[in-house]
């Protein structure tokens, strides 16, 4: 197979990649604490040997995950955080810890506070938070400090990834990374709010167009050469 199919092939490999990914956007426009992803392309180009063309590929596996911060609205439930700022809360779940922006937050059968799937909120030290059942007046200060009655009940914690660009989509509004988390720098935590998606709608919709065209425009070239090798092969083979 010659040089210029395996270019195409990658390429087409590679913009079918982001063509999903901007569709996982698009679904997640109205999902509360959803992060944009986006992919990156590079190009892989190999000798091969003295008087022979190089052979180049396109490469599109890295993904990263943009950082841009949503918009935040009241809701009045004293159990919605959200992060004015840059970190993330730290969630627990059954493979293990993972990061997440969705702050709504409600407590479970145990009275910790846990997503709506039942994965719990970690506080500052990496524990569950437990709210007593007769607990009112919950209050969270901006530092973290979450309380009912005026007395203490934990400090929220505001995590980050170790290697940001580590951080890809675990399923949601998780998101995770190899090398594990540690504490960001300070970041007001307000109450009653949520924080939604940060999906530029119009600006994930104009991708979605470009990358069918440049879809269809290598499609169209892969087709084109491989009518031209058949009429090659053919040609050759009426001389003979």
């Amino acid at each position: 197979m010659e040089n210029v199919i395996y270019a195409t092939l990658t390429r087409q490999s590679g913009l079918l990649r982001e063509m999903n990914a901007v569709a996982n956007n698009i679904a997640n426009i109205s999902t509360s604490g959803f992060r944009a992803e986006g992919v990156l392309f590079s190009e892989h180009v190999e000798r091969t040997g003295i008087g022979n063309e190089s052979l180049s590929m396109a490469a599109a596996i890295g993904r990263y995950i943009q950082p841009d911060q949503g918009p935040i609205t009241p809701t009045g439930s004293p159990t919605d955080f959200a992060i004015e700022g840059e970190g993330y809360f730290l969630i627990e779940t059954p493979n293990g810890q993972a990061l997440s922006r969705a702050g709504h937050f409600t407590p479970d059968q145990n009275g910790q506070l846990a997503t709506l799937e039942g994965h719990l909120l970690l506080d500052q030290g990496g524990g569950p938070i437990f709210v007593p059942p007769d607990a009112g007046n919950i209050l969270l200060a901006g530092d973290g400090t979450l309380s009912a009655d005026g007395r203490p009940l934990a400090q929220l914690g505001v995590w980050q990834p170790i290697d940001p660009t580590e951080l890809a989509h675990a399923g949601g509004t998780l998101l995770r990374a190899e090398s594990g988390y540690e504490p960001a720098p300070p970041a007001k935590l307000l109450q009653g709010f949520l924080e939604g998606s940060n999906v530029n709608p119009i600006a994930q919709i104009a991708r979605m167009i470009e990358v069918q065209r440049a879809y269809e425009m290598g499609q169209n070239f892969h087709d084109r050469e491989d009518q031209r090798q058949r009429d090659s092969i053919r040609q050759l083979g009426n001389r003979t």
